[in-house]
């Protein structure tokens, strides 16, 4: 093992894991292509790497698996102003999903979600760090904290989270509505508290700092070939194939970055994996971004607000309904209300996005070696935590491909863990 050097790697996907996967592999001086249908320095480029909330998010350990979440589904679900939606005919689709998810739901799974996405969002602002030290970040990137605040109205879930991410060591900072107020003296009082996290540091052009990491990949002897790929599969010990329409190329290795689409692998590789997608919108204010000085998350709505180059960008909701059908108006309005409800000054809109948030049912990624194919790897499932971990999941995947060792206990995102 000490003299094993990976020939040649192929990543099917070109986002933030995908992407910072290259890079990492290409410093270890192995050859590496990228393939994706979307040439991520277009701007026609509106994947998930580019609508997001633009959140650097370390401190947010606790995922959607909890007892006190699941009492409330129901009361979501069936109120127009709730940050839960369900496309009513994908339900069929997702009952393997839910079966994993209801088995998940507990408070044991809660705090073993919690604890190995600490242990890798922990070191996820040092791995972006390392690479920022390499690009240039001018007006990409400003470290100014990220604010969450509530009402009263659910105070035992935040007790919940607050107790959690104390235990777990997560720095935080309570606040008054006063004291929130005198950090963004615009918001309408319409909370009653909330947390600082004041290490954290948002996006001000998401697909800004994913087009600087690509060129540096590009640079350093990356690779990249748009095309639409239709088949993966291992053939021999030593090779696996990618297929695109009408071209195969062969890699020693392969990784599967491909989001909230890489299911369709996952399924040719015989994997029973319940991967789906929460949905997630936003919509830009122009010229707004000056309202608030950082991210503010208004917990009770599942909504968030970032200032962001192309404005204010309010982004949000949980809808489960697949990657095929339309985007819903109804999410769009309950967005731009709960902006509203914080800043009512807010003028128009604009710019309506969905996007697909690759989700597991125990709110885990999935890092490593597919069951039956060592050399296909896999990187994919980060939900709402994908942009936060693309820079970490790049160097675990990239030790992963080269055969080193980890001092992380990677096993928890094995996907053993379904089948």
């Amino acid at each position: 093992m000490e003299n094993y050097k990976c020939k040649s790697v192929g990543i099917i996907g070109s986002g933030i894991q995908g992407v910072c996967t290259g890079l990492h592999l290409i410093k270890k001086g192995i050859p590496v292509t990228i393939f994706d249908r979307h040439d991520p320095l277009s701007n026609e480029f509106k994947a998930a790497s580019y609508g997001n909330a633009g959140h650097f998010s370390p401190y947010a350990v606790l995922q959607f698996n909890r007892p006190d979440i699941l009492y409330d589904v129901p009361k979501m679900l069936f109120s127009s102003f709730g940050p839960l939606a369900l496309k009513w005919n994908y339900v069929p689709k997702m009952f393997n999903w839910f079966f994993y998810y209801l088995k998940n739901c507990n408070r044991k799974s809660m705090l073993h979600t919690a604890k190995y996405m600490h242990q890798i969002l922990d070191l996820s602002l040092d791995a972006y760090e390392e690479i920022f030290k390499e690009i240039d970040t001018t007006g990409l990137v400003e470290k100014k904290g990220i604010i969450y605040v509530w009402t009263n109205k659910n105070l035992k879930s935040r007790e919940l989270e607050i107790k959690i991410r104390n235990d777990l060591g997560v720095k935080q900072k309570l606040l008054s509505q006063k004291e929130i107020i005198e950090l963004e003296p615009n918001l309408q009082p319409v909370f009653d508290a909330g947390v600082i996290f004041d290490y954290a540091m948002h996006a001000r052009d998401p697909h800004g700092i994913l087009k600087e990491i690509f060129r540096l990949f590009i640079e350093r002897g990356g690779k990249f070939i748009q095309s639409n790929i239709q088949t993966l599969e291992q053939n021999s010990l030593e090779q696996t194939i990618i297929r695109a329409d009408n071209q195969e190329y062969k890699f020693e290795k392969t990784v599967v970055a491909s989001g909230a689409f890489s299911k369709k692998f996952t399924d040719q590789l015989g994997e029973n994996i319940p991967l789906d997608t929460e949905r997630g919108y936003h919509v830009h204010f122009k010229n707004q971004d000056n309202l608030i000085s950082r991210p503010v998350i208004f917990l009770d709505r599942g909504f968030g607000m970032t200032p962001m180059k192309q404005g204010l960008r309010a982004v949000g909701t949980v809808e489960l309904g697949g990657t095929d059908n339309p985007p819903s108006k109804k999410r769009i309005q309950y967005i731009i209300d709960c902006a509203k409800e914080l800043l009512p000054q807010l003028k128009k809109h604009e710019d309506e996005w969905l996007g697909f948030r690759p989700t597991l049912p125990d709110f885990l990624p999935v890092l490593g070696p597919s069951l039956k194919n060592k050399n296909i790897i896999y990187a994919f499932g980060h939900q709402h935590l994908g942009w936060t971990l693309g820079a970490i999941t790049g160097k675990i995947i990239s030790g992963v491909v080269a055969g080193e060792k980890t001092n992380l206990d990677l096993s928890p995102y094995s996907s053993k863990r379904f089948n």
